[in-house]
């Protein structure tokens, strides 16, 4: 029976834990910035900032204010847990964003820390990663990164593990448009 219960427990948790990224997209894009805030632990680490959801509403409303209207689409989601009560994830989103008349789309994934605090799951950290910045008029093109007053230089896909491995000393000259190695 206890078999049982810790497999049913790990598929609540899983449920659970996969809302979270729908749950912020909504927040986001509704800018309801005390639903967005309560998705992550109290003492959620803001770096040099400091801790706390203040602190992360404090870091956030600012950058929400820089574009008007934004769809995040939540296309796909992995959920490792490390124990009970702790998880990762890496979530793929397509987002765009409306910005001084412009569309702005990018291809992103968000790598997470989840943990379970008082029955509930919370984010403890979410790294934006992303491939490319776009006006949805054009393709992505080299650099990657097409959206003015927005320093976002795409970290991807070189941040994968076993991509530099993949790709080393292979000829990549006929299927990238880049002409070096980006340094990030």
């Amino acid at each position: 029976m206890d078999d049982v219960l810790r497999r049913l427990d790990r598929l609540e948790s899983l449920a659970a834990i996969q809302q979270l990224p729908v749950r912020y997209a909504l927040a986001v894009d509704g800018r309801d910035l005390d639903a967005w805030v309560g998705l992550f632990v109290n003492d959620v680490d803001c770096g040099r900032h400091g801790k706390g959801r203040p602190v992360l509403r404090g870091i956030i409303e600012p950058q929400l204010r820089t574009f008007y209207r934004s769809i995040h689409l939540i296309c796909g989601h992995r959920v490792d847990f490390a124990d009970a009560d702790h998880a990762t994830g890496a979530v793929y989103c397509r987002a765009e964003h409306e910005d001084a008349g412009r569309w702005v789309i990018m291809a992103i994934i968000y790598f997470d820390d989840y943990a379970r605090r008082d029955g509930r799951w919370f984010f403890t950290r979410r790294r934006e990663k992303h491939w490319y910045c776009a006006d949805w008029s054009a393709r992505p093109t080299a650099p990657f990164q097409d959206w003015p007053n927005h320093d976002l230089p795409p970290r991807l896909p070189a941040d994968f593990p076993q991509w530099r491995d993949f790709w080393a000393g292979g000829d990549v000259a006929n299927v990238t448009q880049l002409t070096e190695e980006p340094i990030w």
